[in-house]
């Protein structure tokens, strides 16, 4: 399961994201985010950490570096 979850995040980055201008105000971007939250975590809460940086990512936050923690953690890393 972990490994289809990768690859559509995967495809989403080569085919469908370039179609697109960059607009992630994180680094790294939200879809690296969240493969790798998914490899450290697993599927589930790889996905939901990654929807709730997906959320985050609005105009009125400031982005910047925002790597995935070491531990399990819907909030942003300082």
């Amino acid at each position: 399961m972990q490994t289809l979850v990768v690859g559509m995040i995967h495809f989403y980055q080569r085919y469908i994201s370039p179609a697109f201008p960059p607009s992630c105000r994180y680094q790294p971007t939200c879809s690296q985010y969240t493969v790798v939250a998914v490899k450290r975590f697993g599927v589930l809460r790889g996905l939901l950490m990654g929807t709730v940086r997906i959320l985050r990512c609005n105009p009125f936050v400031r982005g910047g570096q925002d790597p995935v923690p070491d531990k399990f953690s819907l909030r942003r890393n300082n």
